[in-house]
């Protein structure tokens, strides 16, 4: 799969994976559903859902470091900054061949388009907030918040899902 391909498949997640109404108790749900899923496979992620700047849902697992908090933010920042998920931003530049925090002015301690920000799209309203992991390889974290969604939407993710090799 060529990065045009994945570009293109993430831009067709984001679209696919937007939910009619979000709150309080959906990501108490969600972030239970990630951290049973995250535990059953022995990852060591953070898991953060927020909307706007207010926490809804945290956990770090075991095996994560005081770095993966870090690395969340970041990628909140860059979902929030450019209402995409923070693979395809990143991927983005790196189809054009821009270095991400040298081409828009950047602070990369700020902001990271690395795999694990996925926004929290309203149908008809926009982003309203994202929900992130970090603490595996940057597809991987990823594909299991795309994965983690499309489950709790009820959408099949056979056809939405990355090839697990990056392109």
């Amino acid at each position: 799969m060529s990065l045009a391909d994945d570009i293109a498949l993430l831009k067709k997640q984001e679209e696919q994976l937007q939910f009619t109404s979000f709150n309080e108790a959906d990501a108490w749900k969600l972030g239970s559903q990630m951290r049973a899923a995250a535990e059953g496979r022995k990852l060591p992620l953070v898991i953060d859902i927020r909307i706007g700047s207010r926490p809804l849902f945290y956990v770090a697992l075991p095996g994560t470091t005081p770095e993966n908090p870090d690395w969340v933010r970041r990628k909140i920042n860059t979902v929030y900054r450019f209402e995409a998920c923070s693979y395809r931003v990143g991927l983005e530049y790196r189809s054009k061949g821009n270095p991400f925090d040298v081409s828009r002015g950047l602070d990369p301690l700020q902001y990271a388009a690395a795999g694990g920000g996925f926004p929290i799209r309203l149908r008809g309203t926009g982003v309203v907030g994202a929900v992130t992991v970090s603490g595996i390889p940057q597809r991987e974290d990823h594909g299991f918040v795309a994965e983690s969604i499309a489950l709790f939407l009820g959408v099949p993710y056979s056809a939405l899902a990355l090839p697990p090799n990056e392109a």
